[in-house]
Order: C-alpha cells, then structure tokens, then sequence
C-alpha cells in the first residue's frame, strides 16, 4: 500500500498530465519511491542554490520519466509548485524531457543510453576538482539495451569511481512489449558484476528497503555501485499498473483525471 506522501506526488503528477494533455504516465509512476529515498534521506542539495558545487548530482537518464522527478523538485522548493500546471504548454521551463536550464536538473536527458557517461563524467570532474560527491544516476531497464550505457560502465570501474551510484527500474516492460521479448536482460545482476560493480537489489516502491541499500554506497570499495529496483510500471493505480497504452498518453481528459486520481485514492473505477 502506498502512504500519503507518495499519493500525494503522484496527484501532483495527474495534474501535470492533466495541464500538458500528454506525458509518460506509467514510466514516472515508477520512480516514485526512488525519487523520494533520494530526496528526502540521501542527497545533500540547496534548492536556493540549485548549482552549489558542494552538491550531490542525481541524473534521470530515461528522461521520459520526468513527471516524478518535477514533482519531487517542486516538493523540495526548487521552483513554485504552481508553476507544474504549466506542464506541456508553450510558456513553461517544463517539457515531455527534462532539459538543464529548469533548477535542479542536473543534464538534458531523454535520448536513451547517455545519462551514465555524463554523470560518470561529472563524478571524474568533481575528483579533479578535489571533491568526491554522490552522484546517482537512474535508468530504465529498456534504456540499457543501449551499448553506450556498457561503454561508460566499463570506464567507471576502470576509474574505481565508486561514487557512483547506478540505480535501475527494473519495471520489466518497455514502449510496447516487455524487456524479456524484446531483449532479455537477465541475469542482470551478473552482468553489472561482471563489468566490475557492487551490486544489490530491492523493491523499488518500498521506502525502506531503498533507503537501507542507498545509504550503504557504495556496496563494495573501490567499485561504482548499482542498485536493481523491482518496480510496477504505473505503480499505485490499478488500471495502469502493467499497461502499456499507458506508457505515453495523449489527450488527457477531464474524466479521465477524475478516474485515475479516484483509483488512486483506492476507489472503483467511476461509472
């Protein structure tokens, strides 16, 4: 079951939907529990200074997803929350990807397989620059079929860049089939330990377990670690959850708001 925090951010997330008409529904409702781990116990982060060297970095690499990283920043005061409403239309910092320009978001992401080598290279920079801050960095399992993201793990375990933190959501369905038909991923702990990572998984919705295996980075010394998180893609409403013409929606309606907020409230579908 769910609590009311996390309600709470993905009704956030509804009414993003409901202003822009479209967004990827279920791949944000995923993230949700990471997100909020990461936020509210891991990183160290000033929202009135979204660019404090001293900061800890936290790249959304499925860029898609990017409703549940907007609600989480608006949460922590990184912008207005009403400024969320403007999501999708033609005056708003907020579009269907997250771009570098909006407070908070780290890297312009959204072309799968790119989000590791840039937080890799952001961890390399900042040990030059004398400092050594966390950098998390999540992917989809989908994403990972890209060569890139293997290109750049092999180059964090070369480097011993152990503060880097891969975290996966590992939901198991990609755009349009599952990650097994399309290209099976396991056994995916084996490979991450294979390129040289300390490795552990999780429920990726339970708020403790996540937040027990985040604060443990990382799992092994001298390794970059990642963290495989079992999640539900559309976690937290029933109609969603495993379907996949929820991945992206389009023409949101009124109604339609009514019935997901409804379900995830813990309601029947409305008649």
């Amino acid at each position: 079951m769910l609590d009311k925090r996390s309600k709470a951010l993905r009704k956030e997330m509804l009414k993003m939907l409901l202003a822009g008409k479209r967004g990827h529904l279920a791949s944000a409702l995923s993230l949700v529990e990471i997100f909020r781990v990461l936020y509210d116990d891991i990183l160290t982060f000033n929202p009135k200074e979204p660019k404090w060297p001293g900061r800890d970095r936290c790249i959304l690499s499925k860029g898609h997803g990017c409703m549940a990283l907007y609600a989480i920043l608006a949460d922590k005061g990184y912008f207005p929350r009403q400024e969320l409403k403007k999501f999708c239309t033609m005056d708003s910092l907020f579009g269907g990807h997250p771009e570098i320009f909006i407070p908070g978001v780290e890297a312009s992401t959204g072309s799968l397989g790119h989000g590791l080598s840039i937080g890799l290279g952001q961890a390399l920079a900042s040990r030059m620059d004398g400092r050594k801050p966390k950098v998390f960095v999540i992917v989809g399992d989908g994403e990972i079929n890209e060569g890139s993201v293997w290109e750049a793990a092999l180059s964090a375990s070369k480097h011993k860049v152990e503060e880097l933190t891969v975290i996966i959501d590992y939901n198991k369905q990609q755009s349009y089939s599952s990650t097994d038909e399309i290209c099976p991923l396991e056994p995916l702990a084996d490979k991450w330990r294979a390129f040289g990572f300390g490795v552990a998984d999780c429920d990726g919705h339970d708020v403790g377990a996540l937040k027990e295996k985040l604060t443990g980075v990382p799992f092994e010394p001298g390794r970059p670690s990642v963290l495989i998180c079992h999640t539900v893609k559309g976690k937290g409403i029933d109609t969603v959850e495993g379907n996949l013409k929820y991945h992206h929606v389009n023409n949101f309606t009124d109604n339609q708001y009514q019935q997901l907020v409804n379900l995830l409230e813990g309601g029947a579908e409305i008649a």
